[in-house]
């Protein structure tokens, strides 16, 4: 029973001593690793606010269209526009556009059509350059901590007269290798989130101009009958 107890008690003292060391590490990192920090907050901010504002923009009725059509072939264009704005999704305010410039040349209102459907794709793509410049920019970051630990090995070594003391020339390889890592643990996630937002958005921009073709098909069947 004691030797459990001794157990315990030493892997309570290893699990807090490897707290202390994550914390010595990251002020080892020296004000850079605080700027990787401030960056991986935005990171995961932007991610999930533009992850949530994707879901919401994408969740639209399957039966959406076949809705619309039903309207627009018994002439209640005001029911149509209502349904539309009940969606309040991008593909709903795209088609509610159209459906209040109907009457007017086609050509009207495809280009109306395609004016909202150019904002909204500018709304949702908000922020995505940020989270970009930070998956590039997080690793340049970590690689200039770098270089300023090697800078200051050299310096620590230079004041030493030259002689190597592995105490001394801790701080400055601390530095190099603990920003190198923080940079690397910001960047990648930021760069395969931005990829995935892309690539969620890409996928909306389809569903979009496949709802606009739909819609101008259910224009164009009146003057075929």
């Amino acid at each position: 029973m004691i030797k459990l107890l001794q157990v315990a008690d030493v892997a309570v003292e290893a699990v807090a001593a490897e707290k202390m060391s994550l914390w010595e590490l990251f002020n080892q990192g020296g004000w850079l690793m605080w700027v990787l920090l401030l960056l991986g907050g935005a990171m995961i901010f932007i991610f999930v606010e533009r992850f949530v504002a994707i879901q919401r923009a994408s969740r639209l009725d399957m039966h959406f269209m076949n809705r619309i059509r039903d309207y627009v072939m018994d002439g209640k264009v005001k029911e149509a526009i209502a349904f539309c704005h009940h969606e309040n999704t991008p593909i709903a305010r795209m088609i509610e556009k159209g459906l209040e410039r109907l009457g007017r040349p086609m050509s009207d209102v495809q280009n109306a059509i395609e004016n909202v459907a150019n904002l909204e794709v500018s709304k949702l793509e908000n922020g995505l350059p940020f989270l970009a410049t930070i998956a590039g920019g997080a690793p340049m970051i970590g690689f200039l901590g770098t270089v300023l630990g090697m800078v200051r090995t050299f310096m620590d070594m230079s004041a030493a007269g030259g002689t190597v003391d592995m105490a001394l020339l801790s701080g400055g390889m601390y530095v190099a290798m603990v920003t190198t890592v923080g940079g690397l643990i910001v960047g990648i996630p930021a760069y395969f989130g931005y990829n995935y937002l892309v690539a969620r958005i890409e996928k909306l921009v389809f569903r979009m101009e496949a709802n606009s073709i739909a819609f101008m098909d259910i224009l164009n069947q009146p003057a075929q009958k």
